[in-house]
């Protein structure tokens, strides 16, 4: 579903962050990307949905070369990507609003799209949310609702980036019950490692801009 061969990227001014990166993730695969802030977990997760573009190497989504903004349109609908930082992904004024943005933009009805909304929180038990202005959810909250958003595309591959970064314990545990029980393959960037084991035991390591088993 994912293969990376032989990457480069390196920031303006910056050293290589990838150094030659590979790796791939297959159909019911769980993989856990691990490696010290900065290594490039979260460019590596970014390339994937064409956020970013290496300098060299090849992306391959669904059995096909990504390289144009065209070519990852398709991407981006069948892959989701919780971001790191919550506030990154939610912008709309309630949260009802924002679990709808990705249905209605992939040519839903307002109707069917609000049909979306409410399964969606219904499954993750935030249907208390629906009505919430989002920028006065608490951190974890926040964190669940950007979930919903990215659940609500109806995702065939999902990308987690730091999810329970500054979670309290009973979040922490909601979240994770809620992502080890998805029947989807699963790319995971954290440095929990209690949260790895349970959801993504398999890892790569990103050493001097490689992955390597650990």
């Amino acid at each position: 579903m994912i293969e990376l061969d032989d990457l480069h990227f390196a920031y303006p001014g910056q050293p290589p962050v990838l150094n030659g990166a590979s790796m791939r993730l297959g159909p019911g695969e769980r993989l856990s990307l691990t490696g010290p802030n900065g290594a490039g977990k979260s460019t590596l997760l970014r390339m994937i949905l064409g956020l970013q573009r290496p300098t060299s190497g090849t992306v391959t989504i669904f059995d096909q070369a990504r390289s144009r903004e065209k070519d990852f349109h398709e991407v981006r609908r069948r892959i989701g990507l919780v971001f790191q930082d919550p506030d990154d992904q939610l912008f709309c004024p309630t949260v009802a609003e924002d679990v709808a943005f990705g249905p209605l933009n992939l040519g839903k009805s307002r109707d069917e799209a609000l049909a979306v909304v409410e399964q969606t929180l219904m499954v993750l038990d935030l249907l208390h949310l629906r009505d919430r202005v989002t920028h006065k959810l608490s951190g974890g909250e926040k964190r669940l609702v950007t979930l919903a958003t990215v659940l609500a595309m109806s995702p065939e591959v999902l990308l987690l980036d730091e999810p329970t970064n500054a979670l309290d314990p009973e979040n922490q545990a909601r979240l994770t019950e809620i992502i080890d029980a998805l029947p989807l393959p699963i790319l995971l960037v954290s440095h929990d490692p209690a949260f790895r084991e349970r959801i993504a035991p398999c890892a790569l390591e990103l050493r001097e801009g490689r992955l390597v088993p650990v």
